[in-house]
């Protein structure tokens, strides 16, 4: 009877490993598909040029507020007590 199990066990065995194997197959598949269809998948000139435009942009704003009254204060304060706080 135990033969039979073995028997049983060897087949469940043998299909779970073929299973494993087509899923991953499925997945390598997948990805080198993905890839294979998005070969350009890079930036063009325009949106390089949108990037940098968003970039100026972003700067310009950060250093407006940095440069403000009450930031460039605060900035100062804090500079001040980690200088004081070596001392």
């Amino acid at each position: 009877m135990r033969k039979v199990h073995k028997v049983t066990d060897k087949a469940m065995y043998k299909e779970m490993y073929k299973v494993g194997w087509a899923r991953l197959r499925a997945l390598v598949c997948a990805v080198c598909g993905v890839r294979a269809v998005r070969r350009d998948a890079g930036m063009v000139t325009s949106e390089y040029a949108m990037g940098i435009v968003a970039a100026v942009a972003f700067a310009v704003v950060l250093y407006k507020v940095v440069t403000s009254g009450q930031v460039s204060a605060e900035l100062q304060g804090i500079v001040k007590r980690a200088l004081d706080a070596g001392v």
